[in-house]
Protein backbone atom coordinates (compact mmCIF):
# COMPACT_ATOMS: atom_id res chain seq x y z
CA UNK A 1 0.00 0.00 0.00
CA UNK A 2 1.30 3.44 -0.91
CA UNK A 3 2.79 5.48 1.90
CA UNK A 4 2.43 9.20 2.21
CA UNK A 5 5.66 10.76 1.00
CA UNK A 6 7.69 12.89 3.40
CA UNK A 7 10.00 15.37 1.69
CA UNK A 8 13.53 15.39 3.11
CA UNK A 9 15.70 18.43 2.51
CA UNK A 10 19.03 17.24 1.23
CA UNK A 11 20.38 20.51 -0.16
CA UNK A 12 21.24 23.35 2.18
CA UNK A 13 19.94 25.96 -0.24
CA UNK A 14 16.58 24.23 -0.47
CA UNK A 15 16.37 23.97 3.29
CA UNK A 16 17.12 27.66 3.75
CA UNK A 17 14.57 28.57 1.11
CA UNK A 18 11.83 26.59 2.85
CA UNK A 19 12.68 28.01 6.26
CA UNK A 20 12.49 31.48 4.74
CA UNK A 21 9.11 30.70 3.25
CA UNK A 22 7.72 29.43 6.55
CA UNK A 23 9.07 32.48 8.31
CA UNK A 24 7.23 34.77 5.93
CA UNK A 25 10.44 35.88 4.13
CA UNK A 26 9.71 34.44 0.71
CA UNK A 27 9.21 36.45 -2.45
CA UNK A 28 6.36 38.84 -1.86
CA UNK A 29 5.03 40.41 1.33
CA UNK A 30 3.70 38.18 4.08
CA UNK A 31 1.29 38.91 6.88
CA UNK A 32 1.05 35.23 7.83
CA UNK A 33 0.33 34.67 11.53
CA UNK A 34 2.07 32.02 13.57
CA UNK A 35 0.60 28.73 12.35
CA UNK A 36 -1.89 26.97 14.60
CA UNK A 37 -2.96 23.35 14.46
CA UNK A 38 -6.21 21.46 15.10
CA UNK A 39 -8.38 24.55 14.98
CA UNK A 40 -6.49 26.61 17.58
CA UNK A 41 -7.06 30.34 17.27
CA UNK A 42 -4.27 32.05 15.34
CA UNK A 43 -3.02 35.47 16.53
CA UNK A 44 -3.74 38.56 14.46
CA UNK A 45 -0.98 39.44 11.97
CA UNK A 46 0.30 42.91 11.35
CA UNK A 47 -0.56 44.62 8.09
CA UNK A 48 1.30 43.20 5.11
CA UNK A 49 4.05 45.55 3.89
CA UNK A 50 3.09 47.71 0.96
CA UNK A 51 -0.65 47.26 1.40
CA UNK A 52 -3.31 49.70 2.51
CA UNK A 53 -6.24 48.44 4.53
CA UNK A 54 -9.53 49.07 2.75
CA UNK A 55 -12.40 50.78 4.48
CA UNK A 56 -15.42 48.69 5.48
CA UNK A 57 -17.19 49.73 2.26
CA UNK A 58 -14.35 49.25 -0.22
CA UNK A 59 -12.46 46.29 -1.62
CA UNK A 60 -8.66 46.07 -1.89
CA UNK A 61 -6.92 46.61 -5.21
CA UNK A 62 -5.66 43.55 -7.05
CA UNK A 63 -1.95 42.78 -6.74
CA UNK A 64 0.31 41.37 -9.45
CA UNK A 65 1.48 37.82 -8.95
CA UNK A 66 5.16 37.19 -8.25
CA UNK A 67 5.21 33.45 -7.63
CA UNK A 68 8.19 31.61 -6.22
CA UNK A 69 6.58 28.24 -7.05
CA UNK A 70 8.22 26.38 -9.97
CA UNK A 71 5.18 25.87 -12.21
CA UNK A 72 5.47 23.80 -15.39
CA UNK A 73 3.16 23.56 -18.39
CA UNK A 74 0.55 20.78 -18.13
CA UNK A 75 -1.98 22.10 -20.63
CA UNK A 76 -2.24 18.98 -22.78
CA UNK A 77 -2.81 16.60 -19.87
CA UNK A 78 -5.33 18.91 -18.21
CA UNK A 79 -7.34 19.45 -21.37
CA UNK A 80 -7.43 15.70 -21.99
CA UNK A 81 -8.89 15.13 -18.51
CA UNK A 82 -11.65 17.74 -18.76
CA UNK A 83 -15.12 16.22 -19.21
CA UNK A 84 -16.21 18.84 -21.75
CA UNK A 85 -14.37 20.79 -24.46
CA UNK A 86 -13.19 24.33 -23.76
CA UNK A 87 -15.69 26.84 -25.21
CA UNK A 88 -14.92 28.00 -28.73
CA UNK A 89 -12.77 31.11 -28.81
CA UNK A 90 -11.31 30.51 -25.32
CA UNK A 91 -7.65 29.46 -25.39
CA UNK A 92 -6.46 28.28 -21.98
CA UNK A 93 -3.07 27.49 -20.48
CA UNK A 94 -2.65 25.22 -17.47
CA UNK A 95 0.45 25.04 -15.28
CA UNK A 96 1.05 22.54 -12.49
CA UNK A 97 3.17 22.96 -9.39
CA UNK A 98 3.64 21.82 -5.81
CA UNK A 99 4.36 23.61 -2.57
CA UNK A 100 5.92 21.92 0.45
CA UNK A 101 4.04 22.73 3.65
CA UNK A 102 4.59 21.51 7.21
CA UNK A 103 2.82 18.22 7.88
CA UNK A 104 2.21 19.55 11.37
CA UNK A 105 1.58 23.32 11.16
CA UNK A 106 2.66 23.56 14.78
CA UNK A 107 6.12 22.25 13.84
CA UNK A 108 7.23 24.22 10.73
CA UNK A 109 10.74 22.71 10.81
CA UNK A 110 9.50 19.13 10.88
CA UNK A 111 8.37 16.79 8.13
CA UNK A 112 6.67 18.28 5.09
CA UNK A 113 4.00 17.23 2.63
CA UNK A 114 3.26 18.56 -0.84
CA UNK A 115 0.16 20.54 -1.76
CA UNK A 116 -0.70 20.38 -5.47
CA UNK A 117 -1.42 23.61 -7.34
CA UNK A 118 -2.83 24.34 -10.78
CA UNK A 119 -2.71 27.72 -12.51
CA UNK A 120 -5.49 28.11 -15.07
CA UNK A 121 -5.84 31.15 -17.28
CA UNK A 122 -5.85 32.54 -20.77
CA UNK A 123 -3.03 31.27 -22.95
CA UNK A 124 -1.68 34.80 -23.50
CA UNK A 125 -2.01 35.92 -19.86
CA UNK A 126 1.17 37.33 -18.30
CA UNK A 127 2.63 35.45 -15.34
CA UNK A 128 2.04 38.54 -13.23
CA UNK A 129 -1.75 38.43 -13.66
CA UNK A 130 -3.33 38.61 -10.15
CA UNK A 131 -4.14 35.20 -8.66
CA UNK A 132 -7.60 34.03 -7.64
CA UNK A 133 -7.20 31.06 -5.31
CA UNK A 134 -9.76 28.24 -5.66
CA UNK A 135 -10.32 25.89 -2.69
CA UNK A 136 -12.80 23.05 -3.20
CA UNK A 137 -14.81 20.85 -0.87
CA UNK A 138 -12.92 17.89 0.61
CA UNK A 139 -15.68 15.49 -0.49
CA UNK A 140 -15.58 16.71 -4.10
CA UNK A 141 -13.05 16.93 -6.87
CA UNK A 142 -9.52 18.04 -6.06
CA UNK A 143 -9.26 21.83 -6.11
CA UNK A 144 -6.88 21.76 -9.08
CA UNK A 145 -9.62 20.08 -11.11
CA UNK A 146 -12.21 22.54 -9.78
CA UNK A 147 -10.03 25.43 -10.96
CA UNK A 148 -9.71 23.84 -14.41
CA UNK A 149 -13.48 23.41 -14.66
CA UNK A 150 -14.07 26.99 -13.53
CA UNK A 151 -11.68 28.24 -16.20
CA UNK A 152 -14.12 26.80 -18.75
CA UNK A 153 -17.18 28.35 -17.11
CA UNK A 154 -16.32 31.80 -15.74
CA UNK A 155 -16.84 34.98 -17.70
CA UNK A 156 -14.23 36.34 -20.13
CA UNK A 157 -14.04 39.45 -17.93
CA UNK A 158 -12.92 37.40 -14.93
CA UNK A 159 -10.24 35.58 -16.93
CA UNK A 160 -9.03 38.93 -18.23
CA UNK A 161 -8.43 40.01 -14.62
CA UNK A 162 -7.18 36.86 -12.91
CA UNK A 163 -5.29 33.61 -13.22
CA UNK A 164 -7.15 30.92 -11.27
CA UNK A 165 -4.96 28.94 -8.86
CA UNK A 166 -6.43 25.69 -7.58
CA UNK A 167 -4.99 24.55 -4.23
CA UNK A 168 -5.55 20.86 -3.57
CA UNK A 169 -6.73 19.93 -0.11
CA UNK A 170 -4.54 17.58 1.88
CA UNK A 171 -5.52 14.03 1.02
CA UNK A 172 -6.27 14.92 -2.61
CA UNK A 173 -4.25 15.42 -5.78
CA UNK A 174 -0.52 14.85 -5.38
CA UNK A 175 -1.07 14.17 -1.67
CA UNK A 176 -3.95 11.75 -2.25
CA UNK A 177 -4.65 9.64 0.83
CA UNK A 178 -4.96 5.92 0.10
CA UNK A 179 -4.69 3.95 3.30
CA UNK A 180 -7.96 2.16 4.11
CA UNK A 181 -8.06 -1.63 3.61
CA UNK A 182 -10.23 -2.30 0.57
CA UNK A 183 -12.58 -4.69 2.37
CA UNK A 184 -13.07 -2.32 5.31
CA UNK A 185 -13.68 0.65 3.01
CA UNK A 186 -16.20 -1.38 1.02
CA UNK A 187 -17.98 -2.43 4.22
CA UNK A 188 -18.48 1.20 5.24
CA UNK A 189 -19.72 2.20 1.79
CA UNK A 190 -22.02 -0.83 1.44
CA UNK A 191 -23.47 -0.57 4.95
CA UNK A 192 -27.23 -1.13 4.96
CA UNK A 193 -28.82 2.31 5.53
CA UNK A 194 -31.77 0.62 7.26
CA UNK A 195 -29.57 -1.07 9.88
CA UNK A 196 -30.40 0.14 13.38
CA UNK A 197 -29.52 -2.72 15.76
CA UNK A 198 -26.58 -2.28 18.12
CA UNK A 199 -25.23 -5.66 16.98
CA UNK A 200 -25.10 -4.61 13.32
CA UNK A 201 -23.51 -1.30 14.20
CA UNK A 202 -20.87 -2.96 16.37
CA UNK A 203 -19.77 -5.03 13.36
CA UNK A 204 -19.42 -1.86 11.29
CA UNK A 205 -17.44 -0.27 14.11
CA UNK A 206 -14.90 -3.08 13.78
CA UNK A 207 -14.48 -2.19 10.10
CA UNK A 208 -14.05 1.48 10.98
CA UNK A 209 -11.35 0.48 13.49
CA UNK A 210 -9.53 -1.42 10.74
CA UNK A 211 -9.48 1.76 8.64
CA UNK A 212 -8.03 3.86 11.45
CA UNK A 213 -5.44 1.25 12.40
CA UNK A 214 -4.17 0.79 8.86
CA UNK A 215 -4.16 4.52 8.11
CA UNK A 216 -2.20 5.23 11.28
CA UNK A 217 0.41 2.71 10.14
CA UNK A 218 0.46 4.06 6.58
CA UNK A 219 0.50 7.82 7.12
CA UNK A 220 3.97 8.72 8.32
CA UNK A 221 3.03 12.25 9.31
CA UNK A 222 -0.15 11.54 11.27
CA UNK A 223 -3.84 11.53 10.45
CA UNK A 224 -4.53 14.76 12.34
CA UNK A 225 -2.95 16.81 9.54
CA UNK A 226 -6.04 16.33 7.35
CA UNK A 227 -8.49 19.01 8.44
CA UNK A 228 -10.11 22.27 7.54
CA UNK A 229 -7.86 24.03 10.07
CA UNK A 230 -4.65 22.84 8.40
CA UNK A 231 -6.07 23.85 5.01
CA UNK A 232 -6.50 27.36 6.42
CA UNK A 233 -2.79 27.51 7.28
CA UNK A 234 -1.92 26.15 3.83
CA UNK A 235 -3.85 29.02 2.24
CA UNK A 236 -1.58 31.62 3.79
CA UNK A 237 1.56 29.72 2.80
CA UNK A 238 0.27 29.65 -0.78
CA UNK A 239 -0.53 33.37 -0.58
CA UNK A 240 3.04 34.11 0.43
CA UNK A 241 4.46 31.83 -2.29
CA UNK A 242 2.31 33.61 -4.90
CA UNK A 243 3.92 36.86 -3.84
CA UNK A 244 0.87 38.88 -2.85
CA UNK A 245 0.06 40.68 0.38
CA UNK A 246 -3.69 40.30 -0.03
CA UNK A 247 -5.04 37.18 -1.69
CA UNK A 248 -8.38 36.99 -3.51
CA UNK A 249 -10.09 33.61 -3.35
CA UNK A 250 -13.19 31.54 -3.97
CA UNK A 251 -13.99 28.57 -1.74
CA UNK A 252 -16.72 25.94 -1.99
CA UNK A 253 -18.20 23.85 0.84
CA UNK A 254 -15.68 23.12 3.58
CA UNK A 255 -13.11 24.75 1.29
CA UNK A 256 -15.08 27.94 1.96
CA UNK A 257 -14.91 27.00 5.65
CA UNK A 258 -11.11 26.85 5.41
CA UNK A 259 -11.03 30.29 3.81
CA UNK A 260 -13.37 31.64 6.49
CA UNK A 261 -11.03 30.35 9.20
CA UNK A 262 -8.07 31.93 7.39
CA UNK A 263 -9.93 35.23 6.96
CA UNK A 264 -10.89 35.35 10.62
CA UNK A 265 -7.31 34.75 11.73
CA UNK A 266 -5.51 36.83 9.08
CA UNK A 267 -7.95 39.56 7.96
CA UNK A 268 -5.16 41.84 6.73
CA UNK A 269 -4.13 39.18 4.20
CA UNK A 270 -7.60 38.97 2.66
CA UNK A 271 -8.32 40.39 -0.79
CA UNK A 272 -11.64 39.88 -2.55
CA UNK A 273 -13.14 36.81 -0.95
CA UNK A 274 -16.14 34.66 -1.95
CA UNK A 275 -17.32 31.88 0.39
CA UNK A 276 -19.69 29.64 -1.56
CA UNK A 277 -21.87 27.36 0.62
CA UNK A 278 -19.64 27.35 3.74
CA UNK A 279 -20.69 25.04 6.60
CA UNK A 280 -22.03 26.33 9.88
CA UNK A 281 -19.02 27.16 12.07
CA UNK A 282 -18.68 25.19 15.27
CA UNK A 283 -21.47 22.72 14.51
CA UNK A 284 -20.44 19.33 15.92
CA UNK A 285 -21.89 15.85 15.66
CA UNK A 286 -24.57 14.65 15.58
CA UNK A 287 -26.05 18.02 14.59
CA UNK A 288 -23.82 18.30 11.54
CA UNK A 289 -24.86 14.93 10.10
CA UNK A 290 -28.52 15.54 10.82
CA UNK A 291 -28.39 18.91 9.07
CA UNK A 292 -26.77 17.26 6.05
CA UNK A 293 -29.39 14.49 5.95
CA UNK A 294 -32.15 17.10 5.96
CA UNK A 295 -30.37 19.09 3.25
CA UNK A 296 -29.97 15.97 1.08
CA UNK A 297 -33.71 15.29 1.31
CA UNK A 298 -34.41 18.83 0.11
CA UNK A 299 -31.95 18.41 -2.75
CA UNK A 300 -33.58 15.12 -3.76
CA UNK A 301 -36.96 16.82 -3.94
CA UNK A 302 -35.47 19.38 -6.34
CA UNK A 303 -33.94 16.54 -8.38
CA UNK A 304 -37.33 14.81 -8.55
CA UNK A 305 -39.07 17.99 -9.71
CA UNK A 306 -36.40 18.50 -12.37
CA UNK A 307 -36.81 14.93 -13.60
CA UNK A 308 -40.60 14.96 -13.77
CA UNK A 309 -40.44 18.23 -15.71
CA UNK A 310 -38.85 16.29 -18.58
CA UNK A 311 -41.03 14.85 -21.35
CA UNK A 312 -40.17 11.35 -20.09
CA UNK A 313 -38.58 11.10 -16.63
CA UNK A 314 -36.72 7.75 -16.41
CA UNK A 315 -37.92 7.44 -12.81
CA UNK A 316 -41.59 7.85 -13.64
CA UNK A 317 -44.11 10.25 -12.17
CA UNK A 318 -42.95 9.66 -8.57
CA UNK A 319 -39.12 9.48 -8.40
CA UNK A 320 -39.02 9.20 -4.61
CA UNK A 321 -41.27 6.15 -4.70
CA UNK A 322 -39.19 4.62 -7.48
CA UNK A 323 -35.88 5.18 -5.68
CA UNK A 324 -37.28 3.93 -2.37
CA UNK A 325 -38.39 0.71 -4.09
CA UNK A 326 -34.94 0.33 -5.67
CA UNK A 327 -33.23 0.63 -2.28
CA UNK A 328 -35.57 -1.94 -0.76
CA UNK A 329 -34.82 -4.34 -3.60
CA UNK A 330 -31.07 -3.80 -3.21
CA UNK A 331 -31.32 -4.51 0.52
CA UNK A 332 -32.85 -7.87 -0.27
CA UNK A 333 -30.57 -8.65 -3.19
CA UNK A 334 -27.58 -6.54 -4.27
CA UNK A 335 -26.87 -6.37 -7.99
CA UNK A 336 -23.58 -7.79 -9.24
CA UNK A 337 -21.67 -7.09 -12.43
CA UNK A 338 -19.72 -9.62 -14.49
CA UNK A 339 -16.45 -8.48 -12.91
CA UNK A 340 -17.76 -9.09 -9.38
CA UNK A 341 -18.58 -5.54 -8.31
CA UNK A 342 -21.76 -5.18 -6.28
CA UNK A 343 -24.34 -2.43 -6.02
CA UNK A 344 -25.88 -2.41 -2.53
CA UNK A 345 -28.46 -0.18 -0.96
CA UNK A 346 -25.66 1.54 0.95
CA UNK A 347 -23.50 2.25 -2.08
CA UNK A 348 -26.55 3.43 -4.03
CA UNK A 349 -27.36 6.01 -1.31
CA UNK A 350 -23.73 7.15 -1.16
CA UNK A 351 -23.74 7.69 -4.91
CA UNK A 352 -27.11 9.42 -4.96
CA UNK A 353 -26.17 11.81 -2.18
CA UNK A 354 -22.89 12.76 -3.84
CA UNK A 355 -24.39 13.24 -7.31
CA UNK A 356 -27.17 15.51 -6.04
CA UNK A 357 -24.54 18.21 -5.58
CA UNK A 358 -24.04 18.62 -9.35
CA UNK A 359 -27.28 19.34 -11.24
CA UNK A 360 -25.46 19.17 -14.57
CA UNK A 361 -25.20 15.42 -13.97
CA UNK A 362 -28.82 14.83 -12.95
CA UNK A 363 -29.87 13.46 -16.33
CA UNK A 364 -27.17 10.78 -16.11
CA UNK A 365 -28.05 10.12 -12.46
CA UNK A 366 -31.73 9.54 -13.27
CA UNK A 367 -30.80 7.22 -16.12
CA UNK A 368 -28.39 5.27 -13.87
CA UNK A 369 -31.02 4.83 -11.16
CA UNK A 370 -33.53 3.65 -13.76
CA UNK A 371 -31.00 1.18 -15.17
CA UNK A 372 -30.41 -0.25 -11.69
CA UNK A 373 -34.16 -0.67 -11.35
CA UNK A 374 -34.05 -2.80 -14.50
CA UNK A 375 -31.26 -4.94 -13.07
CA UNK A 376 -28.24 -3.18 -14.61
CA UNK A 377 -25.94 -1.78 -11.87
CA UNK A 378 -23.11 -0.69 -14.17
CA UNK A 379 -24.12 2.97 -14.74
CA UNK A 380 -24.62 3.67 -11.03
CA UNK A 381 -21.39 1.85 -10.14
CA UNK A 382 -19.65 4.00 -12.75
CA UNK A 383 -20.77 7.08 -10.81
CA UNK A 384 -19.62 5.47 -7.56
CA UNK A 385 -16.13 4.54 -8.78
CA UNK A 386 -14.55 8.03 -8.34
CA UNK A 387 -16.04 8.27 -4.85
CA UNK A 388 -15.28 5.10 -2.97
CA UNK A 389 -12.53 2.93 -4.44
CA UNK A 390 -8.75 2.90 -3.94
CA UNK A 391 -6.97 6.09 -4.99
CA UNK A 392 -10.24 8.01 -4.88
CA UNK A 393 -11.52 10.81 -2.67
CA UNK A 394 -13.01 8.55 0.06
CA UNK A 395 -10.04 8.28 2.43
CA UNK A 396 -9.11 11.97 2.32
CA UNK A 397 -12.72 13.11 2.74
CA UNK A 398 -13.21 10.72 5.65
CA UNK A 399 -10.06 11.92 7.40
CA UNK A 400 -11.04 15.58 7.01
CA UNK A 401 -14.59 14.97 8.20
CA UNK A 402 -13.45 13.05 11.28
CA UNK A 403 -10.75 15.57 12.18
CA UNK A 404 -13.23 18.44 11.85
CA UNK A 405 -15.49 16.98 14.54
CA UNK A 406 -14.81 16.58 18.23
CA UNK A 407 -17.57 14.32 19.49
CA UNK A 408 -17.49 10.55 19.06
CA UNK A 409 -20.69 8.54 19.53
CA UNK A 410 -21.18 4.95 20.73
CA UNK A 411 -23.04 2.27 18.74
CA UNK A 412 -25.98 2.54 21.17
CA UNK A 413 -26.24 6.31 20.61
CA UNK A 414 -25.95 5.89 16.85
CA UNK A 415 -28.57 3.13 16.89
CA UNK A 416 -31.08 5.50 18.48
CA UNK A 417 -30.25 8.22 15.95
CA UNK A 418 -30.54 5.77 13.04
CA UNK A 419 -34.02 4.79 14.17
CA UNK A 420 -35.16 8.38 14.52
CA UNK A 421 -33.46 9.77 11.41
CA UNK A 422 -34.70 6.94 9.20
CA UNK A 423 -38.20 8.16 9.96
CA UNK A 424 -37.48 11.89 9.67
CA UNK A 425 -35.24 11.65 6.58
CA UNK A 426 -36.35 8.46 4.78
CA UNK A 427 -33.76 8.37 2.00
CA UNK A 428 -30.67 9.70 3.76
CA UNK A 429 -31.22 9.59 7.53
CA UNK A 430 -30.05 6.02 8.08
CA UNK A 431 -26.95 6.47 5.95
CA UNK A 432 -26.10 9.72 7.75
CA UNK A 433 -26.36 7.98 11.12
CA UNK A 434 -24.14 5.11 9.98
CA UNK A 435 -21.58 7.68 8.83
CA UNK A 436 -21.09 8.59 12.48
CA UNK A 437 -19.64 5.11 12.99
CA UNK A 438 -16.93 5.81 10.44
CA UNK A 439 -15.41 8.42 12.78
CA UNK A 440 -16.20 6.70 16.09
CA UNK A 441 -12.76 5.04 16.53
CA UNK A 442 -10.77 8.04 15.29
CA UNK A 443 -8.78 10.18 17.71
CA UNK A 444 -10.79 13.15 18.90
CA UNK A 445 -10.53 15.94 16.34
CA UNK A 446 -11.06 19.65 16.72
CA UNK A 447 -13.77 21.88 15.33
CA UNK A 448 -12.61 24.27 12.61
CA UNK A 449 -14.48 27.29 13.95
CA UNK A 450 -14.43 30.72 12.37
CA UNK A 451 -12.26 33.13 14.35
CA UNK A 452 -13.74 36.62 14.75
CA UNK A 453 -12.75 38.90 11.89
CA UNK A 454 -10.79 41.80 13.36
CA UNK A 455 -10.05 45.22 11.88
CA UNK A 456 -8.74 45.22 8.34
CA UNK A 457 -11.07 42.59 6.88
CA UNK A 458 -12.63 43.87 3.65
CA UNK A 459 -16.22 43.01 2.73
CA UNK A 460 -16.63 39.26 2.20
CA UNK A 461 -19.35 37.68 0.04
CA UNK A 462 -20.97 34.60 1.57
CA UNK A 463 -23.35 32.52 -0.56
CA UNK A 464 -25.87 30.00 0.73
CA UNK A 465 -27.90 27.60 -1.42
CA UNK A 466 -31.42 26.48 -0.60
CA UNK A 467 -30.78 23.03 -2.08
CA UNK A 468 -27.14 22.22 -1.28
CA UNK A 469 -27.11 18.56 -0.16
CA UNK A 470 -24.02 19.07 2.02
CA UNK A 471 -24.29 22.45 3.70
CA UNK A 472 -27.76 23.80 4.47
CA UNK A 473 -28.73 27.39 3.73
CA UNK A 474 -29.12 28.22 7.40
CA UNK A 475 -25.60 26.99 8.16
CA UNK A 476 -24.10 29.21 5.47
CA UNK A 477 -26.10 32.13 6.85
CA UNK A 478 -24.62 31.53 10.28
CA UNK A 479 -21.15 31.40 8.75
CA UNK A 480 -21.89 34.84 7.31
CA UNK A 481 -23.02 36.12 10.69
CA UNK A 482 -19.70 34.99 12.22
CA UNK A 483 -17.82 37.39 9.90
CA UNK A 484 -18.79 41.00 10.69
CA UNK A 485 -17.74 42.27 7.26
CA UNK A 486 -19.74 39.63 5.36
CA UNK A 487 -22.50 40.29 2.83
CA UNK A 488 -24.91 37.37 2.43
CA UNK A 489 -26.41 36.15 -0.84
CA UNK A 490 -29.15 33.53 -0.77
CA UNK A 491 -29.48 31.39 -3.91
CA UNK A 492 -32.75 29.52 -4.27
CA UNK A 493 -31.24 26.82 -6.47
CA UNK A 494 -29.80 23.36 -5.86
CA UNK A 495 -26.21 22.15 -5.92
CA UNK A 496 -22.95 22.43 -4.03
CA UNK A 497 -21.52 25.76 -5.09
CA UNK A 498 -23.71 28.46 -6.64
CA UNK A 499 -21.04 30.21 -8.71
CA UNK A 500 -21.16 30.49 -11.71
CA UNK A 501 -24.41 28.56 -12.20
CA UNK A 502 -26.85 31.43 -12.86
CA UNK A 503 -26.68 34.97 -14.30
CA UNK A 504 -27.81 36.47 -10.99
CA UNK A 505 -25.10 34.80 -8.91
CA UNK A 506 -22.47 35.41 -11.58
CA UNK A 507 -23.32 39.11 -11.80
CA UNK A 508 -22.89 39.61 -8.05
CA UNK A 509 -19.66 37.59 -7.82
CA UNK A 510 -18.10 39.14 -10.93
CA UNK A 511 -19.15 42.58 -9.79
CA UNK A 512 -17.12 42.01 -6.63
CA UNK A 513 -14.13 40.15 -8.06
CA UNK A 514 -13.78 42.02 -11.35
CA UNK A 515 -15.26 45.48 -10.79
CA UNK A 516 -14.54 45.83 -7.09
CA UNK A 517 -18.20 46.50 -6.31
CA UNK A 518 -19.16 45.74 -2.73
CA UNK A 519 -22.17 43.36 -2.77
CA UNK A 520 -25.47 44.39 -1.26
CA UNK A 521 -26.35 42.63 1.97
CA UNK A 522 -29.09 39.98 1.91
CA UNK A 523 -29.29 39.62 -1.85
CA UNK A 524 -31.73 36.99 -3.13
CA UNK A 525 -31.05 35.14 -6.40
CA UNK A 526 -33.62 32.85 -8.09
CA UNK A 527 -32.82 29.25 -9.07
Amino acid sequence: MARRHVRVRVALAAALALVALLAGCSVGPSGRPPVAVRGDTMPQPSAAPGTTAPTPDTLPDLEPQNASIPFYDCTADTLAALPTPVPAGRSLRFECGELDVPADPGDPRGAAVSVGLLRAGLADAPETRPPLLVVGDSAGDASARVAALLAEQVSPDLLAQYTLVGMDRRGAGVDRLDCAPSDARAALVDADPAATSTEALTGLLDQARAVVQECNLTVDTGLSSYSTATSATDVDLVRSALGVGRLSAVGVGDGAGALATWAGAAPQSVGRLVLDDPPQPGLDEPGRSEAQAKAAETAFDAFAVSCTALPACPLGAAPRTTVTALLQALRARPLATADGRRLTAGSAVVTLRAELGEPRGWTALAAALAAAGRGDPAPLLGLLDPLAGPRTRFDGALATSCNDSRRRLSPAEISALATRWSSSYPLFGGSAALGLLDCAPWPTGGLASVAPAAGGAPPILVIGAAGDPRDPLDGSRRASEALPSARFLSWQGTGTGAYPRTPCVTAVVDGMLVDGTVPQADTLCPP
